[in-house]
């Protein structure tokens, strides 16, 4: 059986898919991932095959009104709904879908007769416990959080409207509106597999049958990797040193950033590791390292503590650690993520991007590091995620879909 992984986006919305399409490599299926073209290496080296999808263009910077962000939005995904049937045209017997390319890949499904599947990095269904994870952390109530729900799907389906519309003609459907195939899907049940860990939040009791949080993807690690020498050199060094970056986010705040993050190990008497990232994060001396992209999964245990964006993906993979977080979310989910492991206790309250300070960063690596019941409280989420099989139940739903 063909299976294609699709989902979009920047490296948090795309590396543990890897993972998950190693597994079901492993199971005996033929695996390809459709990405944005910068994932390719990063795919192959996975040994899954690769088709492309386009990637965001970055705009002008600055502030941009909200009809220009919508214009901007609308055109990617009108973009990548034709990359994606490209990239179901060269094959496929099932499709899994990310948060972004579900509301197009369910035209595809109904053209082609393809089976598809959801595998969901984030909740994104209408819940009375908490409010859509793009809006804030603040609960309006449960009639409240789950009208706000609904009304954060109609936004999203305004986004995808065009990009529908032009689909649906290449594929010669009749007019069918975002909303319209959204209600249809919740309908008949359409199974969603949430990829990340019940140890930060637990699937909701309101949720429909067919949605079900099994545990965290992880992006594949190959067997031979290793951390570089400079890193290994530099952590024996001395004391645990933190670690802080933003990973995909903050693109031109590389300055402001490495600045305030020096400053901050400096005030609080810490050995540090800047991750660039996009930001491009850089300082140098015998108490600071600045590395590139490299695993989670073999530094964050060597850490004393991780402060980062809150994505998903890094926050999923501090706990696994069983390393405490100092959360500055920027944008979009990263703030219910931040409040999640706060709430789990592996974490201190977020800290605002906008108006991050040396001091205030300085604070809570301190506490970070030094209270220990920061540390229990990863070690006790680390323990609960390890008896999690995100990628397993995956592969059982599959399984159960090619009737094997």
């Amino acid at each position: 059986m063909r299976v294609l992984l699709a989902t979009a986006g920047s490296r948090g919305d795309v590396a543990p898919y890897t993972g998950l399409g190693v597994e079901l490599a492993h199971a005996g299926f033929e695996v390809a991932m459709a990405a944005p073209d910068v994932f390719e290496p990063m795919v192959r080296d996975a040994g899954l095959g690769f088709r492309r999808l386009p990637s965001a263009t970055r705009g002008r910077t600055g502030v941009r009104t909200n009809r220009e962000v919508m214009r901007a939005a609308a055109s990617f995904t009108t973009g990548l709904g034709q990359g994606l049937a490209d990239a179901v045209e060269e094959g496929t017997d099932l499709l899994l879908l990310s948060t972004t390319t579900a509301p197009l890949g369910w035209h595809l499904c109904e053209a082609t007769g393809t089976p598809g599947l959801g595998v969901y990095l984030q909740p994104t269904a209408p819940t009375g416990e908490f409010p859509p994870v793009v809006m804030g952390t603040r609960s309006l109530g449960r009639a409240g959080n789950r009208t706000a729900g609904r009304f954060a799907l109609r936004m999203a389906d305004r986004v995808y409207a065009r990009a529908v519309s032009r689909l649906r003609e290449r594929l010669r459907l009749g007019p069918c509106s975002p909303g319209g195939m959204r209600a249809r899907r919740e309908r008949e049940g359409w199974p969603v597999l949430h990829g990340f860990s019940a140890v930060l939040r637990p699937r909701p009791a309101d949720w429909r049958p067919g949605l079900e949080v099994v545990g965290s993807w992880w992006p594949r690690t190959g067997p031979g990797v290793r951390l570089p020498a400079e890193v290994e050199d530099f952590l024996g060094a001395g004391p645990r040193p933190v670690l802080i970056g933003f990973g995909s986010m903050a693109a031109g705040e590389g300055e402001r950033l490495g600045e305030t993050a020096v400053a901050a190990l400096r005030q609080a008497g810490l050995r540090g590791i800047l991750q660039s990232g996009a930001a491009g994060l850089s300082a140098s001396g015998d108490d600071v390292l600045t590395v590139g992209d490299l695993p989670h999964a073999l530094l964050f245990p060597r850490l004393a503590a991780v402060a980062h964006h809150a994505g998903a993906g890094t926050s999923a993979a501090a706990l696994r650690a069983g390393v405490p977080s100092v959360p500055v979310p920027v944008t979009a989910d990263q703030p219910f993520w931040a409040r999640r492991l706060a709430l789990a206790g592996a974490a201190t309250d977020p800290l605002p991007f906008r108006s991050l300070t040396s001091g205030a960063l300085a604070e809570a690596l301190s506490r970070a590091v030094a209270e220990p019941e920061y540390a229990r409280a990863a070690a006790e989420g680390a323990r609960r995620m390890a008896s999690e099989d995100g990628a397993g139940r995956v592969v059982e739903a599959v399984r159960r879909l090619a009737g094997g």
